[in-house]
């Protein structure tokens, strides 16, 4: 078999030389009468990997890989929906005072691994963790307005946060990226102990990491019996495994694979997963000049670059983050190419011959492909383009403070967290940097207001404001994709890091 992959190109990419671990045959086992009800046996996943730099602690988890990994271990209070909105999870309910600043969680029935409930008590020592001071955990920011010395656990099964100010997006957190619940006291990952639904069984570093099923999960054993997690970092290793059978689940495919394989493998799309865009910064010549920002959202044809960038696998977008979310104003009129009324205000702003360079990388797939067709456009209105290419080691540091136009990307997350995270005043990964005290008015008005409408309200009044000024150009939304065998039943559409993505425990083989 070693021979056999190695010809395929699905060796010597990494670390992960050993992914074959545990695959036996090359196919999948099934067994019958499963504590799941389903079809039993091992399903093989394999995702890109970071080698030697990998972690099984969940609240270190930043690669794809590591947070299917968490997930499957481990358990959040709240998760994300289908339209990115928080969802309960180990949060049997949240509720909160009048004027939220105090939320009372109540938590679900659930047990670790090990035997033990999980208690209100583990749920602060987990957010503590993550909050600490000394550590980097991505998640900390996330925690940041929680005054955890202030809140406490009320028995054992109902936690008490107290909040830094009015919050009525609180559930996000709950929810957010990393938030993952660990046993109070918790400081050794080599053997993880979660409350997910599937516990440890061995892992090699940058090649494997094999599960199996929880039989006492509080949302229900899953329906195969194990899961192993492979690495294969080129997609071309991925997909033959698929095809020769070594694997039965392939992660993050282009729309080239999807197209060339579709029928042979089974592919899954996940709309409005990625946003795609451009990052004009607004606080600096040329585009702190509000005509040359309108010309440019004008002069783009979105059409042709997501049909050059991602053919069959996305869909154009107005501007605005998050299309098909909860607070996304799907009211606003689609933006159309206006090509002579681009070239107007490129003059109304004497900038006709204006050098743009526009700064891209091989950071994210796409990327140079998109400034490549977008630098077409710019010339096709009088303007002249320079393609820079910046470091993919350090290309999402350097464009939050350097440049004045650059390809920019984002997966999936509330627009609340969005807007509080890239386009406030004092947001620390603003890129466009947005700064109006208005705009921050509004959002914290949309955060603490008591009344529903009035919060949409104040969220249609932002993105209103960055249709019509902001330093955002979003032209496209991508699909994220994977395949699976054909014998896999049970994956779903779901945007990456929400609630159904990568969730293996609903997922059947056979």
């Amino acid at each position: 078999m070693r021979d056999r992959l190695s010809r395929r190109g699905f060796l010597g990419l990494t670390a992960g030389a050993a992914l074959l671990a545990g695959c036996g045959t090359g196919t999948a086992t099934t067994s019958s009468g499963s504590p799941g009800g389903g079809s039993g046996g091992r399903l093989r996943a394999v995702f890109a990997g970071g080698g030697a730099t990998e972690v099984l602690d969940p609240h270190l988890a930043n690669l794809f890989n590591e947070a299917a990994r968490a997930k499957a271990l481990y358990d959040k209070l709240a998760d994300l929906g289908p339209d990115v909105s928080p969802q309960p999870r180990l949060a049997e309910k949240w509720e909160p005072n009048a004027d939220f600043t105090v939320w009372r969680i109540t938590l679900r029935q659930a047990h670790f691994h090990d035997g033990r409930p999980v208690r209100a008590r583990d749920v602060l020592a987990s957010y503590a963790r993550i909050a600490d001071p000394g550590r980097t955990f991505r998640a900390k920011s996330s925690l940041a307005l929680i005054d955890l010395p202030g809140s406490r656990a009320v028995g054992d099964r109902t936690v008490e946060f107290r909040l830094k100010r009015p919050f009525a997006e609180f559930p996000n957190v709950l929810a957010a990226f990393g938030t993952y619940i660990v046993p109070e006291g918790t400081t050794d990952f080599s053997e993880p102990v979660g409350s997910g639904p599937f516990s440890f069984v061995s892992w090699k570093p940058g090649s494997s990491v094999l599960l199996k099923r929880n039989p006492d999960h509080w949302d229900g054993a899953p329906y195969i019996e194990e899961l192993e997690f492979l690495i294969a970092n080129e997609e071309s290793a991925r997909i033959n495994a698929l095809l020769g059978g070594q694997v039965e689940y392939a992660h993050d495919l282009s729309p080239a694979s999807a197209r060339q394989y579709e029928g042979r493998v089974t592919v899954v799309r996940a709309p409005n997963s990625a946003m795609q865009a451009f990052a004009m910064k607004t606080d600096r010549a040329p585009f702190d000049d509000r005509d040359l920002r309108e010309a440019l959202f004008l002069l783009t044809d979105r059409q042709q670059l997501v049909d050059a960038v991602m053919p069959g696998a996305g869909q154009i977008g107005n501007d605005l983050f998050g299309k098909g979310y909860l607070h996304y104003a799907e009211d606003i009129p689609q933006r159309t190419f206006d090509l002579d009324r681009a070239k107007a205000l490129i003059r109304k702003a004497g900038a006709e011959g204006l050098t743009v360079e526009l700064t891209t990388s091989t950071a994210a797939a796409g990327f140079v492909e998109a400034a490549t067709v977008f630098a077409g456009q710019l010339r096709a209105a009088g303007l002249k383009a320079v393609i820079a290419s910046g470091s993919k080691d350090t290309y999402w540091a350097d464009i939050l403070t350097k440049g004045s136009i650059a390809s920019f990307r984002s997966g999936a997350m509330p627009i609340e967290t969005h807007i509080a995270q890239r386009l406030l005043s004092a947001s620390t990964t603003n890129a466009t940097r947005w700064a109006r005290p208005e705009f921050d008015a509004l959002y914290e008005t949309a955060v603490s207001a008591r009344d529903a409408a009035d919060r949409e309200a104040a969220y249609l009044k932002m993105q209103q404001m960055l249709h019509a000024e902001g330093g955002l150009l979003v032209w496209g939304f991508a699909d994220w994709i994977v395949a699976t065998s054909p014998k896999v039943s049970g994956v779903q559409a779901a945007p990456a890091n929400t609630l159904d993505w990568a969730r293996f425990d609903k997922v059947r083989l056979g």
